[in-house]
C-alpha cells in the first residue's frame, strides 16, 4: 500500500470558537482558506492516485483549493455525529459532566436527523473508508488523499493502525494540517502527522 495522505479541512468559525461541528454544514473562514491554499505546495510533490472528501462544503472547499481533482465524495467522510453536543464546547459540557471524554464516552443522543454515533460506530465508518482506501491503491498508482474533518480522521488513524477508535484520541489534528500514514516493513506507520508549510 503506497502513502495516505490526510488534510483536515481549514478554519470554520465554530472550530475556531471550539464548538462541535458534527453534520453541521458551516463554510471556512477567510483564514481556513488561507490555510487550505498554503498546503499546495505539500500536495503538489506527490503523485495522486485518487482522492476521497467529505460531503460537507467546509471539507469540499478545501479540496478544490488544495487544487485536487477527480476528487470522489464518500459520505463516510463525514464528521462525528455529535447528537446532542452538536454546536456546543467541552468547556460547556463540563459543567455538567466534569469527567466526560468524548473518545471514551461518546455523545448524549440528538434529534432523529442526528442521534450521534459512539467512538465505535464512527470507528466502523472509518474501516469502511480504509478498505475502499485500499482498494483505490489496487486500482491506480500514487497516493491516496482524504480530505475530511478532525475527530473523524484521528479515529481513522487509530483504525489504520490497527487500534480501537478510542485511541483516536492520542492524535491532535489542527484545522488546516496535512498527515501522512505510511508503513515500514509491511507495518503501518505516521510518517507525518500535523504538518504546515513553515510561514
Amino acid at each position: 500500500m503506497g502513502d495516505l495522505f490526510l488534510v483536515r479541512h481549514g478554519e470554520t468559525e465554530w472550530s475556531r470558537s471550539g464548538r462541535h461541528t458534527g453534520l453541521t454544514d458551516v463554510p471556512l473562514t477567510e483564514h481556513g482558506r488561507d490555510q487550505a491554499r498554503s498546503l499546495v505546495p505539500l500536495i503538489r510533490s506527490h503523485r495522486i492516485g485518487a482522492a476521497f472528501v467529505s460531503p460537507f462544503q467546509r471539507a469540499r472547499e478545501t479540496a478544490e483549493l488544495i487544487g485536487l481533482h477527480d476528487v470522489r465524495v464518500d459520505p463516510d467522510l463525514h464528521e462525528w455525529d455529535y447528537g446532542g453536543y452538536e454546536g456546543i464546547t467541552t468547556v460547556e459540557i463540563h459543567r455538567e459532566q466534569p469527567d466526560w471524554f468524548l473518545f471514551s464516552d461518546g455523545v448524549e443522543p440528538g434529534p432523529p436527523e442526528h442521534p450521534g454515533e459512539s467512538p465505535e460506530q464512527v470507528g466502523e465508518r472509518a474501516d469502511r473508508v480504509l478498505a475502499r482506501v485500499e482498494a483505490a491503491f489496487a486500482n491506480t498508482e500514487g497516493c491516496v488523499v482524504l480530505v475530511a474533518h478532525g475527530h473523524f480522521l484521528r479515529v481513522l488513524t487509530a483504525r489504520h493502525l490497527g487500534l480501537p477508535p478510542s485511541h483516536g484520541a492520542l492524535f491532535q489534528l489542527g484545522t488546516g494540517t496535512l498527515c501522512r500514514l505510511g508503513t515500514e516493513h509491511a507495518r503501518p506507520v505516521i510518517a507525518a502527522w500535523n504538518v504546515r508549510p513553515p510561514s
